[in-house]
């Protein structure tokens, strides 16, 4: 984000609670060829408009690297759903430093304040919220990632069903990279693609993923148009979460892009909450579709295009 950027939104508050100029830098990690936040230097922003994300260390993240990116006496708005995470962010801000006004409008409460001459606690929230490697999960990941900080028991169930895997594939919502990790121990695996729409799920798995067959690509797959063709395989557990709010349909465009990746024979490996509606997307988008097994609440496929 160059400096010149003074003004900076996050995320995309609800256009009837937030005036956005158009010329605003959007920074929010979920949005791909954004800048980042943290890229932004130290005292560069006048104004910015943050939709505050629910987790806790996720959120103190994000204020804490918006006041430091704001010059002194710049204005800081921030909203939130009151049950996700609005009810805490006056105190957060106060715990900050900030002197603030809020007010409440369509279930959500809205923050403003002007940065402080000497914000408090910015370096603890920000090292609290950024890289780490969590010792549960043993990889490199951060905070507002999906199952940042232990493994996720869908792709632990997955991961044994990985093995025989060869050609060019893809891994759909990499995440932090287990299921990539799998996949690459086949040798006869000779490239995998990994995309995530988060910026920062790809930046840890260029760090967990050190294997020259490995490609990175920040992309939002519910563009119609593949990034990827031809695939001899593509392995998944889609998410089912926009944010904050469920959407059941996300895995379902995953599985038809996964259908539309793959070469006529190709495979579809993948993991799903038992309770998702997946088997007539998978029918309508393969050929021939396997049950893997079940277990813990979850539910493994094989499809073949």
């Amino acid at each position: 984000m160059s400096s010149t950027g003074k003004q900076a939104v996050y995320g995309a508050p609800p256009p009837s609670l937030a005036n956005v100029p158009a010329r605003a830098a959007q920074c929010s990690p979920l949005v791909p060829g954004a800048q980042g936040l943290e890229e932004a230097p130290d005292g560069s922003l006048q104004r910015i408009i943050i939709a505050a994300p629910p987790g806790v260390l996720e959120r103190r993240f994000v204020l804490a690297q918006a006041l430091r990116a704001l010059a002194p006496g710049g204005e800081l708005v921030a909203m939130a759903p009151k049950t996700k995470g609005g009810a805490r962010l006056r105190k957060e801000l106060e715990a900050f430093g900030c002197q603030v006004v809020e007010t409440s409008k369509q279930h959500q409460r809205i923050c403003a304040c002007i940065r402080p001459d000497t914000p408090r606690g910015l370096d603890a929230a920000i090292a609290a919220g950024g890289p780490q490697q969590p010792p549960a999960l043993g990889l490199w990941s951060q905070p507002g990632l999906f199952s940042w900080d232990r493994p996720d028991a869908g792709s632990t169930l997955l991961i044994p069903h990985l093995g025989g895997l060869s050609g060019a594939g893809a891994d759909l919502g990499c995440g932090a990279g287990a299921l990539a990790l799998a996949a690459l121990a086949s040798p006869k695996v000779s490239q995998l693609t990994l995309i995530d729409i988060d910026r920062r799920a790809i930046a840890a798995a260029r760090l967990n993923v050190d294997d020259p067959r490995a490609a990175f690509l920040q992309a939002d797959l519910r563009d119609p148009e593949a990034p990827l063709s031809g695939l001899d395989f593509v392995i998944m557990n889609p998410p089912f979460h926009l944010g904050a709010a469920e959407d059941r349909s996300l895995g379902q465009v995953f599985i038809a892009r996964a259908g539309s990746m793959l070469r006529k024979g190709g495979v579809c490996r993948l993991v799903a909450n038992v309770g998702l509606p997946y088997e007539a997307v998978l029918k309508q988008s393969f050929s021939r579709v396997s049950a893997l097994g079940q277990g813990h609440g979850y539910k493994l496929f094989e499809a073949i295009r």
